[in-house]
């Protein structure tokens, strides 16, 4: 049992860059708390200003912004849902499981949306899939239906919660550790806070898990709490599902140190600045002086004694500032975001609709690979669930590739032209017709997009075209 605590060479190799790119994310207060981590102190600078420097520390924070809005501008679109077959009972299930993928009323979308992000920030991250445990085995699908143990849901996984993990041959998942870990209190009004962590063994066929609490020091003894066959033993695969980019699209890997070098350059300046804003006084004396003025400094200097600062130029200032907002473009160069840098690299003069367009065009290159990657993982999330509940039907995910701002007449204008060249094709009309109203319906409950898919089929086959 105690080798559940282990971690991979790789896991434990990551702990402090994965800490970073977390505090550097969120920002805020987080960092804050943290800048004792990530600002440099001076050589032979005195604990008593390195102190107050960390006191006055601030963070203007570009990369956690960049990451949210390609997750906003990815996601300002539904992905398309498609489920066909003619088992209405699994049909009914993943319209419900597209409002509620995880038991916690949050659609499948947003549950997306925010795999996206922790993905942008450490380069991974993880669904799994499970199936309420409702400690009775039922004797056909009516009465696991009735005791709800077929509503599979999914788990939200980060890449700190996986600790170790063993790969075959393919690159496919032998086993997988999952820790959490959170503070309890049994009562309000009774009992203390202890630190409950809790360990996931899955293979390809078993769960097991295994609990210890404690505070402080005082630990229990692990304990296996529960095992038996996981949500896809039948397929005998992991149930952990994997969102990952490649290292060129892990936007916080590329602009992570750069935004860190922006943090120094930043907080240098603002105290160098703060501290020219207060002036201090100088004594010419050769008795000596105890006394305490101005802003609690002075110098004392002995007759024709001087003191001074050296500097490129008298320039320091304006070449930190030219040097803080290169270091601003670079973080946005690096996030394909160019345009919006707001410096050099952007345009100030007017530019018309189709200059925007070229502008974005990398940009949006790369919001499509996103978007491919969640699409993948999407599909295969399904497609498992589906076979583990042996519905029998067929599942697509589309979408997610269309990111300009122009207005649905444009679309519109684009299926006309093509139903217009005659194509013979009925599978094609169906298709175009679909696409054109999950767009235009892209925020209604996903039961209401099944219905009209149904309808459109059979309009096209009673139409015969």
């Amino acid at each position: 049992m105690r080798e559940i605590e282990q971690e991979h060479p790789e896991y434990a190799a990551g702990k402090a860059a994965r800490r970073m790119y977390r505090d550097l994310y969120a920002g805020g207060m987080q960092m804050k708390r943290n800048a004792l981590d990530y600002l440099a102190q001076r050589q032979k600078e005195p604990a008593d200003v390195y102190g107050e420097r960390l006191s006055y520390a601030f963070y203007e924070n570009y990369v956690g912004s960049i990451i949210d809005w390609y997750a906003a501008t990815l996601f300002r679109r539904e992905p398309l849902l498609t489920v066909e077959g003619s088992n209405e009972q699994g049909r009914q299930f993943f319209a419900e499981f597209a409002e509620d993928c995880d038991l916690k009323g949050t659609s499948l979308t947003d549950f997306y949306r925010g795999r996206l992000v922790e993905t942008l920030v450490q380069g991974k991250s993880y669904a799994l899939v499970d199936f309420p445990r409702t400690g009775k085995r039922a004797s056909n699908r009516a009465e696991e239906e009735a005791m709800g143990a077929s509503r599979a849901y999914l788990v939200e996984c980060s890449r700190e919660d996986l600790t170790n993990w063993s790969l075959d041959e393919r690159g496919n998942y032998d086993w997988v550790v999952l820790r959490t870990s959170q503070r309890r209190k049994p009562q309000i009004d009774r009992g203390e806070w202890t630190q409950e962590t809790r360990w996931l063994h899955y293979d390809r066929e078993w769960f097991r898990e295994y609990r210890q609490r404690g505070k402080g020091d005082e630990k229990s003894g692990l304990e296996l709490v529960a095992e038996g066959p996981h949500a896809l033993a039948k397929q005998k695969r992991v149930p952990l599902f994997e969102l990952a980019v490649s290292d060129g699209l892990w936007l916080m890997n590329k602009a992570g140190l750069v935004q860190l070098e922006h943090f120094n350059k930043s907080n240098a300046l603002a105290w160098a600045l703060t501290q020219g804003l207060f002036a201090m006084p100088v004594v010419y004396s050769g008795k000596e002086w105890k006394q305490i003025v101005g802003e609690s400094y002075y110098i004392q200097l002995d007759q024709g004694d001087r003191f001074g600062w050296t500097e490129p130029e008298g320039k320091v200032y304006q070449i930190a500032a030219e040097n803080l907002n290169r270091l601003k473009e670079e973080i946005y160069r690096v996030s394909y975001l160019m345009t919006q840098a707001g410096g050099s690299l952007s345009s100030p003069a007017a530019q018309s609709g189709l200059s925007k367009q070229r502008d974005f065009a990398i940009t949006q290159e790369v919001l499509r690979a996103y978007g491919d990657a969640v699409k993948d993982s999407m599909k295969r999330v399904l497609r498992a669930v589906e076979a583990a509940r042996e519905d029998g039907l067929t599942i697509d995910v589309s979408g997610l590739d269309e990111f300009d701002m122009g207005d649905f007449s444009g679309e519109l204008d684009d299926a006309q032209r093509v139903l217009g060249l005659g194509i013979e094709s009925k599978t094609l009309r169906r298709e175009v017709f679909k696409k054109l109203a999950f767009k235009y319906l892209c925020d209604m409950r996903q039961g209401l997009k099944d219905q009209i898919s149904q309808e459109i089929d059979e309009w096209l086959d009673r139409a015969g075209n």
